[in-house]
């Protein structure tokens, strides 16, 4: 191993730029992203086709058809599985929830317009909302322990939230809250959950809904298993787009997502295993793809990682972040893989990001990112900050993000390239490794604080070598 080692101004640590083998000689990782893929199941389902207009559904985008869709659904699994039809139409209706071995086919030219009514979406149903268990709203699309089920053909999902509907309990006047109106935070509703979560209160016994002003998710499988999701688009839903909660052997494909509401994540796979998402598009108002596994005590108790993940060869335009790992990641991340993706955006504000804290904590292991083609961002290209959401206030779980490896970015425009954070006297943020990276068209200098054996290997800033340009920095990083 040869190591450079350059002295900074007085009163700083040490930087050591470890130009280490182990990028080199360790075992091709993506070796093990291949053997993920080959390990989930996509569902297979009998030949048998059930049209919903057979059930009693009219598209002519008045008449609520929840009963017949649901209906046919539910003939569909009682006979075997098959694919319930959405032919070509406006079909408005309320929750739907898929049954085992069936998949809800929306013919090209269909279009399944969810109602606004919130009592649509009673009973309620076990739930997550922001990481923490409860008895919410029902998912626009909703199934809780079922196995091979899926959502495929070219129609649209239309989630039909706006600032008239759904997006106003956010609280945000930004999103048509007016004083007076009812909100989540009128409400309390966080303050609750994060006091069931806290006092470990059993699920059944967290009932939020009605009075608590909480949007529910557009699609969430939940304790699911062999799940595909495939050439669908998505527009305007009231809270996160997909989510597949705590399942296994997962498939995202050729999906179109636009959702521009306040914390529309486009995918959140949380506490997931085996997940491939590929060829996808995201124009969303929050995060693009995060990747989580609960918040706080429910993370932790429930000690299942956000593991074993492909992501490859999609598009993000606005959003929060490109790919990202958090905030609610108290359950751990690793095995993540993440390669040939494009990212645009003035309104795009990071390209890659893992976000975390002292209440959250998380240890995120095994990050592998390559080749991404990162036009324009409005802060950082790749950002790692363990003081995410600084008035929570500080905790007991420090979090340890390790063994990052990312080569291949290049970007056009940018305030930071690099913008690493972490704890004060703990090593969160440690084995990071860049290589053949090339940052253009950055404002500022990088912030790295608090960073044990950062590696970088032929990383350009405004085409000078990060050795040099990194002198001019907030440093503060240790072997």
């Amino acid at each position: 191993m040869i190591k450079i080692r350059l002295l900074l101004f007085p009163g700083s640590l040490l930087l050591c730029l470890s130009f280490s083998c182990r990028i080199n000689t360790m075992n091709d990782p993506w070796e093990k992203a291949n053997a993920i893929i080959d390990q989930i199941s996509i569902p297979v389902f009998q030949a048998q086709t059930y049209n919903i207009v057979d059930y009693g559904a009219k598209g002519d985008s008045t008449t609520l058809n929840t009963i017949s869709i649901n209906k046919a659904i539910h003939d569909c699994n009682q006979k075997g599985g098959g694919t319930v039809i959405v032919p070509p139409g406006i079909f408005l209706t309320g929750a739907i929830h898929l049954l085992s071995n069936v998949n809800l086919k929306l013919e090209k030219g269909s279009e399944l317009r969810f109602s606004s009514n919130p009592s649509d979406y009673l009973p309620l149903v076990h739930t997550s909302w922001e990481g923490i268990e409860c008895m919410n709203y029902s998912p626009l699309i909703y199934a809780y322990g079922k196995k091979n089920i899926a959502i495929t053909g070219d129609g649209l999902l239309n989630g039909m939230a706006s600032n008239a509907h759904w997006w106003p309990w956010c609280g945000s006047r930004s999103f048509g809250w007016q004083a007076g109106s009812p909100s989540q935070g009128n409400a309390d509703a966080r303050p609750l959950l994060d006091s069931f979560n806290l006092k470990r209160t059993p699920v059944v016994d967290r009932i939020m809904g009605e009075v608590h002003y909480l949007r529910p998710q557009f699609i969430q499988f939940n304790r699911c298993e062999n799940i595909l999701i495939e050439n669908i688009s998505l527009k305007n839903s009231p809270f996160w787009e997909i989510h597949p909660l705590m399942s296994k052997n997962i498939t995202i494909r050729n999906v179109k997502v636009n959702s521009p509401g306040p914390n529309n994540d486009g995918c959140d796979p949380e506490s997931c295993r085996n997940v491939l998402v590929e060829n996808c598009n995201f124009n969303t108002g929050d995060d693009c793809i995060a990747l989580k596994s609960g918040r706080n005590e429910d993370g932790r108790t429930n000690g299942m990682p956000i593991e074993n993940v492909v992501v490859r060869n999609c598009n993000m335009e606005n959003g929060h972040g490109g790919i990202v790992i958090g905030s609610e990641v108290s359950g751990g991340a690793k095995n993540i893989f993440v390669e040939n993706c494009r990212m645009d955006s003035p309104h795009l504000d990071r390209a890659i990001r893992i976000k975390t804290n002292n209440n959250r904590g998380g240890i995120v292991d095994s990050i592998f990112i390559r080749n991404i083609e990162v036009g324009e961002v409005n802060e950082a290209v790749v950002k790692i900050n363990c003081k995410y959401n600084p008035q929570e206030g500080s905790g007991n779980f420090p979090p340890v993000v390790s063994n990052v490896f990312i080569s291949g970015i290049s970007s056009s425009k940018s305030a930071y390239a690099l913008f690493f954070e972490g704890l004060d006297n703990f090593q969160s943020i440690k084995n990071i490794y860049l290589k053949n990276c090339t940052f253009s068209g950055v404002n500022f200098p990088n912030r790295i604080e608090n960073v044990t054996n950062l590696n970088l290997v032929n990383v350009k800033i405004n085409k000078v070598n990060i050795r040099k340009e990194v002198l001019n920095s907030k440093i503060n990083v240790t072997e």
